[in-house]
C-alpha cells in the first residue's frame, strides 16, 4: 500500500513539475530600453521544405504573435513586409492581426514577424486552437497558407501563463 502511495506522489510531482515548466516566461530588454516577455517559439508546421514557429510576445500592455518562418526572404525583401496576418481559429472565425514589425535576429539567422493581437480578440485566442495562418507577404515569393499540424494549443497555453502571471 505504501508503494502505491509513493507512486502516486511521484506521478503527481512529475505532472505538476511539467505544468510549471510550460510557463517558462523569458524576458529581454530591447534597444529602446523597454522590456518584452516571451516564450521559446514552438513549431506549428513543418515539412522538408518549410516550417513555421510561433510564440506570444508581450510588453505587458499589448500581445503579439511572433512568426518565425523558414525559409525566409533576404533582409532587403523581408523589410518590405507590411501585410497583416489572417488567423483562422477553431471557432470557425477569421481574425486579422495588424503587422507590427519585421525583425532579423541572432545575426540575421532568424527572421521574426510580429503581429498585434487586437484586445477584443484576446479572449478568442486564449480559448480556441489555431488552425490556419494566411501569410501574405506581397512583394516577395513568400505568400503561403499554413495548416497547423503541431502544438495547436500553444497560443492558448502561452496566453494562460501570461494572464496567470499578471494576476500575481
Amino acid at each position: 500500500m505504501k508503494k502505491i502511495g509513493f507512486v502516486f506522489f511521484v506521478l503527481f510531482f512529475l505532472v505538476n513539475n511539467k505544468a510549471t515548466a510550460q510557463c517558462d516566461i523569458k524576458n529581454r530588454i530591447l534597444a529602446d530600453g523597454s522590456m518584452v516577455y516571451y516564450f521559446d517559439p514552438e513549431v506549428f508546421y513543418t515539412t522538408t521544405s518549410k516550417s513555421l514557429k510561433i510564440n506570444i510576445v508581450t510588453d505587458k500592455e499589448h500581445y503579439f504573435i511572433a512568426l518565425q518562418p523558414t525559409p525566409f526572404p533576404p533582409k532587403k525583401e523581408g523589410k518590405k513586409i507590411k501585410d497583416d496576418l489572417i488567423m483562422h481559429l477553431a471557432d470557425n472565425k477569421t481574425y486579422k492581426l495588424a503587422h507590427y514589425d519585421t525583425q532579423y535576429i541572432k545575426n540575421d539567422s532568424i527572421m521574426q514577424v510580429l503581429y498585434l493581437i487586437d484586445d477584443k480578440d484576446l479572449d478568442s485566442f486564449s480559448k480556441f486552437e489555431a488552425v490556419v495562418a494566411e501569410i501574405k507577404m506581397e512583394g516577395t515569393e513568400f505568400v503561403r497558407d499554413y495548416n497547423f499540424k503541431l502544438h495547436k494549443r500553444a497560443i492558448i497555453r502561452q496566453l494562460a501563463c501570461f494572464f496567470k502571471e499578471e494576476e500575481k
